[in-house]
């Protein structure tokens, strides 16, 4: 059999579907390559691996994929012993927040202890991030962190940010308090998707004290959520950061009594040395924030 089909099976099997699997094999390959390529593949056997329509393994193609998986899965390990566990590539998933105002630095400091790093950076939500950690596509996650991780994932408090509400500057509600007194709240709420841990978080203390106040528009970045609060969309819901401005036109108001959001950092197996030191970087930057 043809090493290279049986690697291109790997990745579509694993992530369900020839594009899922374009778009997470670590080099250059189009979808009529790979298509090609597996059909290559069935024919040299004589079987047909997985159902294009929905996506589903045939039985064959799960006995191929459990044979070959334990191989494919392992090449970064492997490869990390025969470098003297001096790893360069770290996958790294985060809010875009920290990937444009944190991690850069970081990673300068990084280099200097790793003059060979190299990196792939993705954004996502908490929820995302932790997916993509369960399928092994990240290596790390800096992230929201839920009360409960999947067992097999580590986890290490970072940070703790309060939540708060964003308003346009010209509004004349000088309090969350104000809003909650009303009978019912007349502005649009805006706030991250319904998974994620500051909506789920905010919505259970609205809750505790008697308020109802659903989303009116979903946003997947809290940069964006600033941006529609700017132009007058409603008011939103995000944490404050540390060293970070708000737009001129956007104001924060506290919400005291909320719990705070939890940021940490989330990775799986043990740690490598290059993971171990983005770890401590980690922990040193966090503990000057706070």
């Amino acid at each position: 059999m043809n090493v290279h089909h049986l690697e291109l099976f790997y990745y579509v099997a694993k992530h369900g579907g020839i594009m899922p699997a374009v778009r997470n094999i670590p080099y250059g390959i189009q979808q009529p390559a790979v298509s090609s390529q597996i059909a290559q593949l069935e024919e040299f056997l004589g079987v047909a691996l997985f159902q294009r329509r929905p996506f589903a393994l045939t039985p064959e193609g799960e006995k191929l994929y459990e044979f070959i998986q334990p191989f494919f899965l392992n090449l970064g390990k492997i490869a990390d012993e025969l470098q003297g566990g001096r790893t360069r590539l770290i996958r790294i998933g985060s809010s875009p927040i920290v990937l444009r105002e944190h991690l850069p630095e970081l990673l300068q400091s990084i280099r200097k202890k790793f003059p060979e790093l190299r990196m792939a950076l993705c954004d996502g939500g908490s929820t995302e991030l932790e997916t993509l950690l369960e399928r092994e596509e990240i290596d790390l996650a800096i992230t929201l962190i839920e009360k409960k991780v999947a067992a097999e994932i580590h986890s290490l408090k970072l940070v703790e940010l309060p939540l708060v509400l964003l308003v346009k500057k010209t509004s004349h509600i000088k309090s969350a308090e104000e809003l909650w007194k009303r009978d019912r709240i007349e502005e649009p709420l805006i706030c991250l998707p319904k998974t994620e841990s500051i909506s789920k978080i905010f919505q259970e203390q609205l809750n505790r004290r008697g308020v109802d106040w659903f989303p009116d528009i979903e946003i997947n970045s809290l940069d964006l959520i600033e941006t529609y609060v700017a132009n007058g969309w409603g008011i939103g819901v995000s944490v404050a950061i540390p060293g970070k401005t708000l737009p001129s036109k956007v104001r924060a108001l506290p919400l005291p009594g909320f719990p705070p959001i939890v940021v940490g950092a989330l990775w799986r197996r043990s740690a490598t040395p290059l993971l171990q030191a983005f770890l401590d970087e980690l922990k040193s930057r966090a503990k000057k924030i706070a």
